[in-house]
């Protein structure tokens, strides 16, 4: 079956009936190439799999363990409610500057206190009053949420470790080890950056390669949320010759290799860099 939303769940259910269930990378394009484009249907797809599964045209995806399968959940659902703040907070401080009135520069967290800082006008106050009553308690839940995060740093040696790093706090050790999941599966640390995006620019032409600094011109996510939690807007992947790739929102090892094309990627919202990648791979 195709690595889906709902496959490690089909799998599990199988597996318990005792069959031998693969799930495979549905980016892995050999593996439809019985596969007419022009009408696409579930029996068409049906012949397409068990063909693959015949010729060994398919590449098995990762199956995310349970535990971290739990912790993308809980940083997807992080990532919707940070989301969910920031856009409120936008909304209310663009009308406020419609009225030529400003904020001082401050966290999300003391915005209430600034906005009650301000002798803004009665008829603006009641218009941004229902986005001013909710501000706290979706501050609360995202306190809730960041205390949840910090006892699981404190119980997972490697998120702990990560943590030591300057600048990397709970939400970008938790995503990023929820991200990873096995280690194993990776053959070193190029195919870890090729699979998190990070490649290297590169200017190339005839037969000279040019390459420069790494970027995260990879496989870029829009910021957050997979199909597993969360809509994943990336770019083909880039072949290998070894028929591997370098993607991101892929569930295989991803090889490193240089992505032709320029360009970088803007930071998440919420200030989580990591947090968009919580609840991929194979689902």
């Amino acid at each position: 079956m195709e690595a889906s939303t709902e496959s490690e769940w089909v799998a599990r259910c199988l597996e318990d009936l005792g069959h031998e269930v693969i799930v495979a990378d549905p980016n892995y394009a050999p593996m439809y190439a019985q596969r007419t484009r022009r009408v696409k249907t579930d029996r068409r797809d049906a012949h397409a799999l068990a063909h693959a599964c015949r010729a060994g045209t398919y590449r098995p995806a990762h199956r995310t363990s349970t535990e971290r399968r739990e912790l993308r959940a809980r940083l997807a659902v992080r990532e919707a409610v940070v989301r969910a703040r920031a856009a409120w907070i936008t909304r209310i401080q663009s009308l406020v500057r419609r009225e030529g009135c400003r904020f001082r520069t401050g966290a999300p967290e003391t915005f209430l206190t600034r906005v009650e800082e301000l002798a803004l006008p009665p008829a603006l106050m009641t218009v941004i009053a229902p986005l001013v009553e909710l501000l706290g308690p979706i501050n609360k839940q995202i306190a809730v949420l960041d205390e949840e995060l910090e006892r699981i740093v404190a119980a997972d040696e490697v998120a702990r470790h990560l943590t030591t790093v300057p600048g990397v706090g709970p939400v970008t050790a938790t995503a990023y080890v929820a991200t990873v999941d096995d280690v194993t599966r990776f053959r070193g640390a190029h195919q870890v950056e090729a699979y998190l995006g990070l490649v290297p620019s590169e200017w190339s032409s005839s037969e000279v390669q040019r390459r420069g600094h790494i970027t995260k011109a990879g496989e870029q996510p829009h910021a957050l949320a997979p199909g597993p939690g969360r809509v994943v807007h990336s770019a083909p992947a880039q072949e290998t010759p070894d028929g591997g790739a370098a993607r991101l929102g892929g569930a295989d090892c991803r090889p490193a290799w240089p992505v032709h094309r320029r360009g970088g990627a803007g930071a998440t919202s919420g200030g989580d860099p990591l947090c968009d990648l919580a609840g991929w791979d194979c689902i």
